[in-house]
């Protein structure tokens, strides 16, 4: 998160947004990271004039606070580009770090 904030600040978005992709599959199932990776992607759609991932995040941020400790789809980037159901590749340096997390729940943990 902090790099991603660190590029928004420097006005350079798009990789601001991979950073957030990336915020957004470890923190996903823990409402507080979740919803914060949704609410600086809905700053970039305002940034980019983007209404579609304006709506998109919002629809997120909304939940992210109601579904993060019952499911989330795992690997989801959380972007307005993909369908917020669907369930994506965990990058293989993300699923070390989840490996590692003690108080992440099991359902969680890796794809089935």
């Amino acid at each position: 998160m902090k790099k991603a904030i660190e590029l928004y600040n420097l006005d350079d978005l798009d990789n601001a947004f991979k950073c957030l992709e990336r915020a957004h599959i470890l923190g996903q199932s823990y409402i507080l990271p979740h919803t914060r990776s949704h609410y600086w992607m809905f700053k970039i759609g305002l940034k980019r004039s983007d209404v579609r991932e304006i709506v998109g995040q919002v629809t997120r941020m909304i939940a992210s606070v109601l579904f993060s400790k019952i499911w989330v789809p795992l690997g989801n980037t959380g972007g307005a580009n993909v369908n917020p159901l669907k369930p994506m590749p965990i990058p293989k340096d993300l699923q070390k770090i989840l490996d590692d997390v003690d108080d992440l729940p099991t359902e969680n943990r890796k794809q089935k």
